[in-house]
């Protein structure tokens, strides 16, 4: 009897060696690329950009919010890949209507992607890639443990008008814990989705922590941003980070940790 995989949900899937998979999450996309099932790949969100080259001919599907079904009906895949962070669930009822394998992914943490990167190698029969991948996070995970972190907190901010962060327990916020910084719940007045809440009052939840970062997605925050919020916030560092080394799970999270632990350490005391 062949071996099943599971995801999030608990749906399990067979080892499919001819599958013809349309990815709706931008950094499995990238992931997908990585274990070498470029030729499985049969669509793809606008939002999937890396690698650049070798997304540019896979068709677009609209994006993670608006999903072209009919697009995504035309290409007959075998496998739809969705993110319940990402992807509307209303959207994946109707992809079940039609795509005879539908892979809920939902890592919460840098270390959840071990078992994202055997997940996809075991579904797609590229275990061997899988494992390698998982070496190469697992000794990055590694020597971030093994570094000594001071504790700051911080307000790491996605949005502006209306202005938003994530909360606690989020992969954003478990990535930022790896390196020492913490990201407290908004405090009373905050609305929206409890994930990534909509702030009631800036000016009052920068006074509650000690730095400020602005991630460079979904809004592009810039320096001309971080110049106006250094204006308008006295006495907090405030600093523009890349929403990538954050948020993007999947094989760029490899990268993405060395990356975050670099700029972590360019700003502790001494």
């Amino acid at each position: 009897m062949s071996e099943l995989y599971s995801d999030v949900l608990g749906n399990t899937f067979a080892r499919h060696r001819n599958a013809r998979i349309v990815s709706l999450v931008p950094s499995i996309t990238e992931t997908l690329i990585e274990l070498g099932l470029r030729d499985r790949l049969v669509g793809r969100t606008g939002f999937c950009i890396h690698p650049r080259e070798a997304v540019r001919d896979i068709p677009k599907v609209g994006g993670t919010k608006d999903v072209k079904i009919e697009r995504v009906r035309a290409l007959r895949p075998s496998h739809v890949i969705v993110n319940i962070d990402e992807n509307e669930a209303s959207a994946v009822e109707r992809l079940r209507e039609f795509v005879p394998h539908v892979v809920v992914t939902h890592p919460n943490a840098p270390a959840d992607n071990l078992a994202l990167y055997r997940l996809l190698g075991g579904i797609f029969a590229c275990s061997d890639a899988a494992e390698s991948m998982c070496a190469r996070l697992q000794a990055q995970l590694d020597a971030i443990d093994a570094a000594h972190w001071p504790v700051e907190t911080v307000l790491y901010l996605i949005w502006k008008a209306p202005w938003m962060t994530v909360a606690a327990g989020t992969y954003i916020a478990n990535t930022l814990a790896a390196v020492g910084w913490q990201v407290p719940h908004p405090a009373g007045g905050s609305k929206g989705a409890a994930r990534y809440p909509q702030l009631a009052d800036l000016d009052a939840e920068a006074a509650r922590v000690d730095r400020l970062l602005l991630s460079s997605e979904p809004f592009r925050f810039d320096q001309r941003h971080v110049q106006e919020l250094r204006a308008r916030i006295s006495g907090k560092p405030v600093d523009l980070i890349d929403g990538e080394w954050t948020s993007w799970y999947g094989s760029r999270a490899i990268d993405g940790l060395a990356q975050l632990a670099r700029f972590r350490r360019a700003r502790l005391p001494g």
